[in-house]
């Protein structure tokens, strides 16, 4: 009998999940009220627990998520998106690889954007994940921090990629201390995204916008606050997300100029609600 493992998310509107053996066992209390990004895919007007298990239980069933029956290569999903950016930035040879999280295979460095795009463009909030063994397949094992574990770190991430001879590479990360290490390290050879923020604090959010290329909004105020404040590049009315560095912002440009958009310039915002003012 095949088992899938145990797979920890923050999904919809910050909703914990528990997926184990393919089976959703867990669905915690939404921090979100109603997300746009869903309300214009999916038509979901508010998070409830109900929703979230179901659009999740859609998820393994359309592209096996969480299972070995997993899709592992895809296109863009929703056209402007942070997989979106670095699956084109892999494409146009800005980037020589990029080093992710996902299901199946916990942190990994890719260099097929089609496999990145497969992979993270349909997760967020990636918290555990158990090994399935199709994933770690299409990824290459020696790619993996760990194939027997699995584990989510962002750092050691890094160091895979370095140590695989790539001059320039892409990390996502969700605490501030991984992206000032990784700034550190490794200076502007690593473009830095900022990704699942809605429980930075204000001081953290301050240090990813010091370290970080490009950061998404997700339902923080803090990050939105902040963008305003250093003037940073804003990218949608949604979910933005914000170019900080000369890098970022150029990314960020060329992945909405690839699809006939251009800059946020003052039409009205459609965010999620409530906005997170994360204290801890």
């Amino acid at each position: 009998m095949v088992s899938h493992g145990r797979h920890v998310f923050d999904a919809i509107g910050m909703t914990r999940v528990v997926i184990d053996n393919g089976e959703v066992v867990y669905v915690g209390q939404p921090e979100l009220e109603y997300c746009p990004l869903f309300k214009k895919f999916r038509g979901m007007e508010s998070i409830t627990p109900e929703m979230v298990k179901e659009n999740i239980e859609f998820r393994i069933k359309d592209f096996g998520f969480c299972t070995e029956n997993r899709v592992v290569r895809a296109d863009d999903y929703i056209t402007f998106g942070v997989s979106e950016i670095l699956s084109t930035a892999l494409e146009n040879g800005k980037i020589d690889a990029a080093v992710i999280a996902a299901d199946g295979c916990g942190t990994a460095v890719i260099t097929d954007p089609h496999i990145l795009q497969g992979l993270c463009g349909r997760i967020s909030g990636l918290v555990e994940t158990s090994p399935l063994q199709v994933v770690l397949d299409a990824v290459g094992r020696d790619n993996v921090i760990d194939p027997g574990t699995v584990p989510v770190d962002m750092t050691r991430g890094a160091d895979l990629a370095d140590s695989k001879g790539y001059h320039r590479f892409s990390v996502t990360v969700c605490r501030p201390d991984d992206a000032k290490a990784i700034r550190e390290k490794y200076g502007d050879r690593a473009v830095i995204a900022g990704v699942h923020t809605s429980h930075i604090t204000r001081c953290g959010v301050n240090t990813m916008f010091d370290c970080c290329d490009f950061i998404t909004a997700c339902g923080s105020r803090w990050t939105r606050e902040i963008a305003h404040e250093r003037n940073a590049l804003i990218a949608g009315n949604k979910v933005e997300i914000f170019g900080i560095s000369d890098t970022g912002k150029q990314l960020v440009l060329e992945k909405l100029r690839s699809i006939g958009k251009e800059p946020y310039s003052g039409e009205e915002l459609d965010e999620p609600r409530p906005l997170i003012e994360w204290q801890g």
